[in-house]
């Protein structure tokens, strides 16, 4: 299966199932879109009629350097990797390598849009105690089988509220990591209010990662984001922000908006924060039910789709001129990652990932916490609704027929369970709006990588493969 498209002046070809990127000439191109309709002289003779002025030779050449890279499993490779799927991902039960650990639900902002209901996920406030935090992290460990990287965020809500809790689990983490031969590696996620000294030396000694929620323009950002006072957040955070960036030396860190109905035109609000001068910037867009004033609608989507395109140019020119800044769904590994298992079974929420209620409660990720349906057992007795554990097995690339015939299967691995569960009620279906954002998101990226490639320019790849999956743990034969 391949995916050919032009854009930012490159024509594109990815071959699906071995992921190779070829940007190629208007001969090739054309070409490759007619190599398998069929034999030589038939194709040389079709590709002939779009290219008058092509010498036969060239021609000839061309095809040939087409069926090299078809030979070498470069264009036109077949999908291997079904049967072996559901294999996998079972080799993954019982075993943990992540958990979401909300400290606090509550918050100090009050946000239009909270998919958490402000903080408190649809139920009570609560703070969580250090001793339901020392018996989530001693889960992790029990039930972490080979993996030496463990990770542990620090969610809510707003985690800072509980910062002291928050100190007292990672230096229990820290007393029993090298007796259990594990590492452990922190990420908070915070708004910035309570960000002071003690917090940025804290995250600076302590964290792998630290996500810092900003909407971009001041005029964006306080509109969502307002205390319950009404009053905008913005004036107060980015200061905040800037002195903990400064700190980290400008890395482990993501800035992390969120795009609404109110700003389709989101390009806007992550130049913005470049300007500012942060370089790691993520934006997502809205989570929430359709009819909300915030919700994202079909008649934004073009809007949408059009600035991803913008976004990806701006990226280019600014690296040209030596102002590069990342953006966290452009950010794609060619050479290293990630592995068959990952394109393959996802992000292992219900299975690998969990999310921790501060009374203790056991939930496929952050967004399914509160609805009971969803509640997979306790930190203290484990994973008791194992029913439910098997159906989130089950979740794959290859578990939504819809996927068949996606060219991104293997970039979103099928997407997201919990997106899924909200637009269609259930885990295994299809988030359709999403979709058309995600691939445009990744042709974006891949045209990126093109134009690093032919222009040699440095780019940035993200983590490469730790080879701490599953799959590489277990040794397995993915070829």
């Amino acid at each position: 299966m391949l995916h050919q498209y032009k854009l930012g002046g490159y024509n594109i070809v990815l071959d699906v199932c071995s992921g190779a990127v070829h940007a190629v000439d208007e001969l090739a191109y054309d070409m490759i879109a007619l190599y398998q309709s069929g034999d030589r002289d038939a194709v040389l003779q079709q590709t002939a009629a779009l290219h008058p002025e092509t010498p036969a030779e060239e021609l000839s050449e061309c095809y040939d350097q087409i069926t090299a890279l078809r030979d070498a499993d470069q264009l036109f490779t077949e999908d291997i990797f079904e049967p072996i799927a559901g294999e996998l991902k079972a080799r993954t039960a019982g075993v943990v390598k992540a958990l979401c650990l909300h400290v606090a639900h509550t918050c100090n902002l009050n946000c239009e849009y909270c998919f958490a209901a402000q903080g408190r996920f649809h139920g009570e406030e609560a703070l969580m105690s250090f001793e339901v935090g020392k018996a989530a992290l001693d889960f992790l460990v029990k039930n972490s089988g080979r993996h030496r990287n463990l990770e542990v965020d620090f969610f809510g809500g707003e985690p800072l509220v509980n910062f002291s809790v928050v100190k007292q689990l990672v230096a229990y983490a820290r007393s029993i990591e090298k007796e259990a031969g594990k590492n452990f590696r922190f990420t908070l996620t915070t708004n910035g209010v309570n960000i002071d000294d003690d917090v940025i030396e804290f995250a600076n000694r302590e964290c792998h990662n630290v996500v810092l929620s900003l909407d971009g323009r001041r005029e964006i950002h306080d509109a969502s984001r307002k205390d319950y006072a009404g009053n905008g957040s913005y004036d107060r955070i980015v200061p905040k922000f800037k002195r903990l960036v400064e700190a980290r030396g400008g890395q482990g860190y993501y800035m992390r908006g969120t795009f609404t109905h109110r700003n389709p035109d989101f390009t806007k609000d992550v130049f913005h924060m470049a300007d500012l001068g942060f370089t790691e910037l993520s934006m997502e867009p809205v989570v929430s039910p359709p009819g909300t004033p915030w919700a994202l609608t079909e008649e934004d989507k073009a809007v949408v789709l059009e600035q991803y395109e913008l976004l990806a140019e701006e990226m280019l020119k600014r690296e040209r001129e030596g102002r590069l800044f990342t953006f966290y769904h452009y950010m794609l590994d060619l050479n290293h990652g990630p592995c068959v298992y990952k394109r393959i079974a996802g992000c292992g929420s219900g299975t690998e990932y969990f999310a921790v209620t501060p009374s203790g409660d056991l939930y496929p990720c952050h967004q399914f916490v509160g609805d009971e349906r969803y509640r997979m057992g306790n930190v203290w007795d484990g994973i008791t609704n194992t029913g439910l554990r098997d159906e989130f097995k089950l979740c794959n690339v290859y578990a939504r027929p819809e996927c068949a015939d996606c060219w991104a299967r293997f970039y979103c691995s099928g997407g997201c369970a919990a997106n899924a569960m909200h637009a269609t009620g259930s885990i295994r279906g299809v988030y359709e709006y999403g979709c058309d954002l995600f691939r445009k998101r990744i042709e974006c990226a891949l045209m990126l990588k093109a134009a690093e490639a032919e222009e040699g320019l440095d780019g940035d790849d993200g983590e490469a493969c730790g080879g701490d999956c599953a799959a590489c743990l277990d040794e397995a034969n993915l070829t």
